[in-house]
């Protein structure tokens, strides 16, 4: 487990200092991580909570892999303790047995996620991300990976495709200033200039890495700008730290290919646009503008694509929803890339 981090270090809150390195640079658990989710407000028994679930609770601190009889969940006085529990520990049980969490991560989406919290497949996200952009020193492609793990709010103004934080707008837009998470880091003693939600550039990517965790950087990914490229560039290193995959991705302002044969939309707006144009239906131009990102996708190794579309390019798309929200879904890619089963490329 890393015992110290570095200055250069990034999304800390992701808990990947908590993690074990192991092949290929994937992530393992470690009764520190499992402390991490455990240390999540829906599990800390609150101050009116049974004896029973506070035993529960403090047991799984000091030993977060111990099997746990159904009797104890049962004990459980309150309802909500039950389910929380319930469902923290089928989401446990689902990931220790993989060798490294990011083949727990696929094993998930693959077969099924049904009845697993969004916010710990999120914070899975967040750890698998992390490891998958270690070492990378551009401010733009890890500002780009946050739209992995992180819901975002779209603006188009004078030319500009901006993405921000939506949570961050949120806040900001709820009390006009810092909001909570800006009011901590006054106190710990940050100057406002570091809590003010900027967009990426040049001159201030420097600072990325000391504010990764803040989430306060807008990302301008409008074609030819940096943070389209970013959007690239992390994408080839997700699925390259993923699938073990070595992939060539590159902005393109439209698709204009007869012969169009394979897309992946990166969110579920995305997904159904590209899927009505695939299919020769007709889509409004209102509906087309929601489309903010366009890639093709070329593999290195054409002999791991399926047969029809080897050799042909794969189609990338990010979208907006009706309400701006950009909401990335990386496990689509799970099922989407065209790739054949490791076995009959074998």
């Amino acid at each position: 487990m890393n015992e110290l981090l570095s200055p250069g270090d990034f999304w800390v809150a992701s808990g990947h200092h908590l993690c074990d390195v192991v092949e290929h640079g994937r992530l393992a658990a470690t009764p520190d991580l499992w402390r991490a989710f455990l240390a999540r407000p829906e599990l800390i028994p609150p101050e009116e909570a049974c004896d029973a679930e506070r035993a529960l609770h403090a047991a799984l601190m000091a030993d977060p892999a111990q099997p746990v009889d159904p009797a104890r969940i049962a004990a459980l006085a309150d309802a909500d303790a039950q389910e929380n529990f319930t469902q923290f520990l089928a989401f446990r049980d689902r990931v220790v047995p993989q060798p490294s969490l990011e083949e727990a991560w696929l094993a998930l989406y693959r077969e099924g996620v049904d009845g697993v919290p969004p916010i710990l497949l999120q914070m899975l996200t967040h750890l698998v991300a992390r490891a998958a952009l270690e070492g990378e020193g551009d401010p733009f492609v890890l500002r780009a990976g946050e739209l992995l793990y992180r819901a975002q709010r779209a603006g188009i103004h004078q030319g500009a495709t901006l993405l921000a934080d939506e949570e961050v707008v949120e806040m900001r837009g709820r009390d006009g200033g810092f909001g909570a998470l800006g009011q901590l880091l006054v106190e710990a003693g940050a100057p406002p200039r570091e809590v003010e939600l900027d967009v990426l550039n040049e001159m201030n990517g420097t600072a990325y890495h000391g504010r990764s965790d803040a989430h306060d950087f807008a990302l301008d990914i409008a074609e030819g700008r940096e943070g389209s490229r970013g959007v690239s560039r992390m994408l080839e290193r997700f699925i390259r730290h993923m699938f073990g995959e070595e992939v060539e991705i590159r902005a393109v302002p439209v698709i204009e290919d007869r012969a169009w044969t394979w897309h992946v939309g990166l969110d579920a707006e995305a997904t159904a646009i590209a899927n009505d144009l695939w299919h020769g239906k007709k889509v409004r131009q209102e509906r087309l503008a929601r489309i903010l990102w366009l890639g093709v996708l070329e593999f290195r190794d054409a002999s791991r694509v399926l047969p029809r579309v080897a050799g042909r390019p794969v189609y990338l798309a990010l979208a907006m929803d009706a309400a701006n929200r950009v909401r990335m879904k990386p496990q689509n890619l799970v099922a989407g890339l065209p790739l054949v089963a490791k076995e009959a490329a074998a």
